[in-house]
């Protein structure tokens, strides 16, 4: 690695996830398998989350999809525009969600607008505030107690990383909804768009589900050449991610208070190759 994440992910320890503990900045990671669960580095300290609190807000949205207090057709967003086209990122909004760059389901185009329009559609629709709602349908089933959401339900959540692996656990083996809605929100939404993958460049197949990233065939990408193609997540720019790999059977977290750059271009894929490499070589338990 650079000096800015000194160390390797397979040098430090026989532990690869211990590598955040050699980083230059602090920064925690957590692990998640079928059988097991670790943690490394300041694992209760908060982070801020920037983007990766689209994951905590997808995952309120599909209770809330699942309870039928909303539903993936609902008209929200530019005319022709659903609540699965927000949440995919493929409604036509711009970033920040002020103008309509496109017709729905034409483009990929990153919005953060969009998912502030998505919590605003729930919250009118079960008569809570969004934050209001999260606390009850996701952070305290989860045990997520030191995590808040505290500005955008695009960007504004803090937590540590031992919550967010709590999360990880349910993209893995959901509780709060049901396997059928896990499936289809983390799986391709409106194939085929190109667009940006924020700090990765064009993708001709910039695929998303409702609310998460899907690697599918990326590249440069944010996890690792070991990740399958099923692998879905999401990074922020403070300098963190989570991903699940349903086919390795593991969840990664990471969040640091370094900025992403081009460190974590360099260090994430890295570590994530490292875990999945060592997870593989482990026996399964008896």
């Amino acid at each position: 690695m650079s000096t800015s994440a000194e160390g390797s992910a397979g040098s430090t320890s026989s532990d690869p996830l211990r590598v955040v503990e050699t980083w230059d900045h602090p920064a925690a990671a957590g692990l998640r398998t079928a059988s097991s669960e670790r943690t490394a580095g300041p694992a209760g300290r908060v982070f801020p989350w920037a983007s990766v609190t689209k994951v905590l807000t997808s995952v309120a949205v599909w209770v809330a999809v699942e309870e039928g207090t909303v539903a993936w057709e609902d008209p929200v967003g530019p005319p022709g525009s659903t609540l699965a086209h927000l949440l995919a990122h493929a409604s036509g909004l711009s970033p920040d969600g002020g103008s309509v760059l496109s017709a729905p389901g034409r483009r990929r185009i990153y919005s953060n607008g969009g998912f502030e329009l998505a919590a605003d559609h729930l919250a009118a629709a079960s008569g809570m505030s969004f934050p209001a709602y999260l606390r009850q349908a996701v952070l305290e089933p989860l045990g997520m107690a030191a995590t808040l959401l505290a500005g955008s339900p695009a960007s504004g959540a803090r937590g540590p990383v031992d919550d967010l692996l709590r999360l990880a656990g349910e993209l893995m083996r959901p509780r709060l909804i049901s396997r059928v809605t896990l499936d289809r929100a983390t799986s391709v939404a409106f194939p085929g768009l190109a667009g940006v993958l924020p700090g990765f460049g064009r993708q001709e197949n910039n695929d998303w589900g409702l609310g998460v990233e899907i690697r599918d065939s990326k590249a440069p990408h944010w996890t690792g050449a070991a990740n399958s193609p099923r692998t879905f997540g999401h990074f922020g720019q403070a300098g963190g991610f989570v991903w699940v790999d349903p086919d390795a059977g593991t969840a990664l977290a990471c969040l640091s208070d370094r900025p992403f750059g081009e460190w974590a271009k360099e260090a994430w894929p890295q570590l994530s190759d490292a875990v999945l490499t060592a997870t593989r070589r482990r026996p399964p338990p008896p």
